[in-house]
């Protein structure tokens, strides 16, 4: 199977463009080489996938025949990503809630002051 209709099979990506896009942009790596996405997986192949900044690896279990259920990805792939990995997109989630929303105006006085004393500790 195609390594981008595998990755749409297995719910990596929404769209079978997308996950095309990605394997022409060099966010797909088959047993460390660069993938097109044309490319062929085959069980047992080691996958490094870049999506949203996180590293994500995967194992190769199976083919599937089309796209699979949720419940059932897990039949077709194992999923070794490092749990630093996905913390890192907690942290990145939570940094993103602190910030005011895209034009609410400037900061309030004690956001500055909060800026301030955040710039004069790290001097």
């Amino acid at each position: 199977m195609r390594i981008d209709k595998y990755l749409w099979c297995t719910r990596y990506f929404k769209t079978r463009n997308q996950a095309t896009e990605a394997c022409k942009k060099g966010h797909i790596r088959i047993n460390e080489q660069v993938a097109k996405p044309s490319r062929e997986v085959f069980p047992s192949d080691e996958l490094n996938i870049r999506k949203n900044q996180i590293h994500y690896q995967l194992k190769v279990l199976a083919i599937p025949d089309s796209r699979v259920a949720a419940k059932i990805v897990g039949l077709y792939r194992i999923d070794t990503t490092p749990a630093d990995a996905l913390k890192h997109q907690e942290a990145q989630k939570l940094a993103k809630e602190y910030y005011r929303k895209k034009g609410t105006g400037r900061p309030t006085k004690k956001d500055r002051r909060n800026i301030d004393d955040y710039l004069d500790e790290g001097e």
